[in-house]
């Protein structure tokens, strides 16, 4: 996605995204991967368990988006200078690392006060309408291929069936969909057409410090960026209590960090989007995974995008084969959040679940439009009102599905005080944009700024009210 965008959409040279960008990028994945593979052998050692399984880690998508979209396209379409937009790019993605190090600290602070049921609701939201949705639109454009896929997946991990051969149930469904693929492309003819690849080539990643020449113009672009370091970092704390809710105790502090000197490290070597620990812990637990699968990935990823050889594997993987995955995934993080948590606080957990779904609906929007040529602002009055909402709730989705499932779960608890002081917190994050920002991509602002100010002040203010109102309550009796 990052090269496909970067050259198609705005006349990036391809060398210098596929021969700096895309390797320095993976540089960070292989050298967190690794962490987190070290991570894991020290839990087992210290518990002398042998079914401890890693963290996840990868390159974060919403932050693709926003570096692709609001930072290194416009750069490139206000100056002309594909190597400026490279230098920012990078100087953000650094930016990022610094601040992700600095809050890491806080990291089992917050697990030790924010109620379970708020971490894992709002990954959980993410989990079944951006991970297991959206991937169920790509299942069904093949649904041969997909379906079958997705089902011996299913049978296997959920139903119990073992596989042909004792094969790992998410291998064998791999592997049946890619027959199907590719037996129906040889019956219909187009093997040829379905195998173009291009000749890979070897681009090994390297240090610079050509990002230090862009300071003074990167600077404005790092509202855009700096709102997903704390995403990510938020994202970080829920993925580690995930994994200790599935029975591996890590240090939130140990994961964050992880994740922050690997985002440094591809910010340097010339990559331009963050890492962080992925959803899915649980489920690659259900498959069988253990230490070892984070390392193997770091190594096919960070190796084969130097090598280029990661082009053919995924050419000779279909999409609809792999997607059944993220679908599971889905599903088990999203049973997660509501079987960790007390049953009491089931609300809270499908509370966490409506800012995503109002991210997810925007995704689609802009894609249709994007598609016919269109931008929000060619909406009718009310069709444009009812996106303006849907963006504002769906800007800073995981911290506001934090906010309001803390909040829920408090007042579930009569803690109402608690749930004051959550709600004042989320009126003061609407001010500057952490939640609840109006401008596309999420971008932060100052409280006084004019143009979000017309929508953040109310919103801030109806927060605002209704802290006061649970403060009130707090010394009623039942």
């Amino acid at each position: 996605m990052l090269a496909s965008l970067l050259i198609a959409v705005f006349g990036f040279p391809a060398d210098l995204v596929l021969g700096r960008m895309v390797p320095g990028t993976a540089l960070g994945v292989l050298l967190g991967d690794g962490a987190y593979t070290w991570l894991a052998v020290r839990l087992m050692r210290r518990t002398g368990r042998d079914d401890v399984t890693a963290m996840p880690f990868g390159i974060d998508t919403p932050t693709l988006f926003a570096m692709v979209f609001g930072v290194l396209g416009p750069v490139k379409a206000a100056t002309g200078d594909a190597t400026l937009a490279w230098k920012v790019g990078m100087f953000a993605t650094i930016a990022i690392g610094v601040v992700k190090t600095v809050l890491a600290f806080a990291g089992d602070w917050t697990r030790r006060v924010v109620p379970r049921a708020a971490l894992l609701g709002s990954i959980a939201g993410v989990a079944i309408l951006l991970i297991a949705f959206l991937p169920t639109l790509k299942l069904l454009r093949e649904p041969v291929v997909g379906l079958v896929s997705l089902v011996v997946l299913l049978l296997a991990l959920l139903g119990g069936v073992r596989m042909p051969l004792g094969l790992p149930g998410a291998f064998a469904a791999v592997v049946a969909g890619t027959i199907v693929h590719w037996s129906g492309a040889w019956l219909t003819g187009r093997v040829e057409h379905a195998a173009t690849v291009g000749t890979p080539v070897v681009v090994p990643p390297w240090p610079t410090l050509a990002w230090l020449d862009a300071t003074a113009i990167a600077l404005p672009y790092l509202s855009v960026a700096l709102p997903f370091a704390l995403v990510t970092i938020i994202g970080g704390i829920d993925n580690t209590e995930s994994a200790a809710a599935a029975g591996d105790e890590y240090r939130a502090r140990d994961v964050l960090l992880t994740e922050a000197i690997a985002t440094i490290v591809a910010g340097v070597c010339g990559g331009v989007v963050q890492n962080t620990p992925y959803i899915g812990h649980p489920a690659y637990k259900a498959m069988g995974a253990r230490a070892g699968y984070t390392f193997a990935t770091g190594l096919v990823i960070g190796v084969g995008a130097a090598s280029g050889v990661l082009t053919i594997l995924v050419m000779l993987l279909p999409e609809a084969a792999v997607v059944p995955i993220l679908v599971f995934i889905g599903l088990e993080i999203t049973a997660q959040a509501f079987l960790a948590s007390p049953p009491r606080h089931g609300p809270a957990v499908a509370l966490t679940f409506v800012p995503a779904a109002a991210a997810l609906v925007v995704i689609q929007i802009t894609g249709v439009l994007g598609a016919l040529g269109k931008t929000p602002t060619d909406l009718t009055d009310d069709a444009a009102l009812t996106h303006r909402t849907l963006l504002v709730l769906g800007n800073g989705f995981i911290l506001t599905a934090l906010l309001w499932g803390w909040a829920l779960v408090a007042i579930i608890d009569r803690r109402f005080l608690i749930a004051a002081a959550v709600l004042a917190t989320a009126s003061l994050a609407t001010l500057v944009g952490l939640v609840h920002s109006p401008l596309p991509g999420g971008a932060l602002f100052w409280p006084w700024a004019s143009a979000p100010r017309a929508v953040a002040l109310p919103l801030a203010g109806a927060y605002g009210v209704v802290a006061a109102l649970c403060a009130a309550v707090s010394g009623q009796r039942r």
